[in-house]
């Protein structure tokens, strides 16, 4: 083999072991947790993530909780789209009570429904119901620590990789400073705010509407811009249906696939 071709081989093989020692490894169970963030670690360093983001990885522990929960909720979903008859038990289940908060978000806010409606092209009725179904309009936008979280199901192997890019994200948040490490909290998947924002969508899709940051938490305008511009990124039609079969209601599949949850969402929108 000529020296060239040697140089070329080394190469070659340097580049393979170095993204093989990049790979964090997924589990089905804690063991090995401090390996993989050791990995992801240095995944994440190479992503640009600093000495804030590292530190926020560094200091958590395995949930065990987490994955539980992620296993329960997931038979659920599936259980909801089984049959008509499950399904209309999730429904009233998650609308229950639901109608006269919704009318009187709608009236209170509307100025901002009618802005971001015309902005984006996504209906108000829409954008309260997904407000309303995901955390009650902001009461409940849940208590764990999103790095936590989302560390643990990166290092599950079930969905280790819809995760792990959200992992990243989470740590470029707190990384940057746009949200502080203690103020992290969120649902046990990892989700931000008051319509549940997976991280990487925080990033990629949120919007700052009222001129004060962008801010999923707290501010009304940004969460219903942020959702509305996530839909009409994946191809929300201004003006036309969203029931089953449209292509509206194809882009409620990327809001949540759960085809129950998506039937939910246009259901009871529908009724407004």
């Amino acid at each position: 083999m000529t020296k060239k071709l040697i140089l070329v081989a080394a190469t070659i093989a340097l580049t393979f072991t170095s993204g093989a020692a990049l790979a964090a490894k997924c589990s089905n169970n804690g063991s090995g947790f401090d390996a993989f963030k050791r990995d992801f670690a240095k995944e994440a360093k190479s992503a640009g993530i600093g000495k804030r983001g590292l530190s926020a990885l560094a200091s958590t522990k395995y949930s065990s909780s987490v994955i539980s929960y992620d296993r329960k909720v997931n038979a659920g979903f599936r259980r909801a789209a089984s049959s008509k008859s499950n399904f209309n038990k999730f429904y009233k289940k998650k609308t229950a009570g639901l109608r006269g908060p919704t009318l009187s978000r709608l009236k209170k806010y509307r100025r901002t429904f009618n802005k971001v409606e015309k902005r984006y092209g996504v209906p108000k009725e829409v954008l309260a119901t997904i407000w309303g179904m995901e955390t009650g309009f902001g009461r409940f936008t849940g208590k764990k620590d999103i790095i936590t979280s989302l560390a643990s199901l990166t290092h599950d192997c079930r969905r280790s990789g819809f995760f792990k890019p959200n992992l990243m994200a989470a740590l470029k948040i707190v990384d940057k400073g746009w949200i502080p490490r203690s103020k992290f909290r969120g649902a046990a998947h990892g989700e931000i705010g008051q319509t549940q924002f997976m991280a990487k969508n925080y990033v990629k899709f949120g919007v700052d509407f009222d001129g004060g940051g962008r801010d999923l938490l707290r501010s009304v305008p940004d969460v219903l811009a942020s959702t509305a511009n996530y839909l009409r990124a994946y191809g929300w039609r201004p003006g036309q249906a969203y029931g089953p079969g449209t292509t509206n209601f194809r882009v409620l599949k990327e809001w949540n696939a759960s085809s129950a949850y998506q039937n939910a969402i246009a259901k009871f929108a529908s009724t407004l």
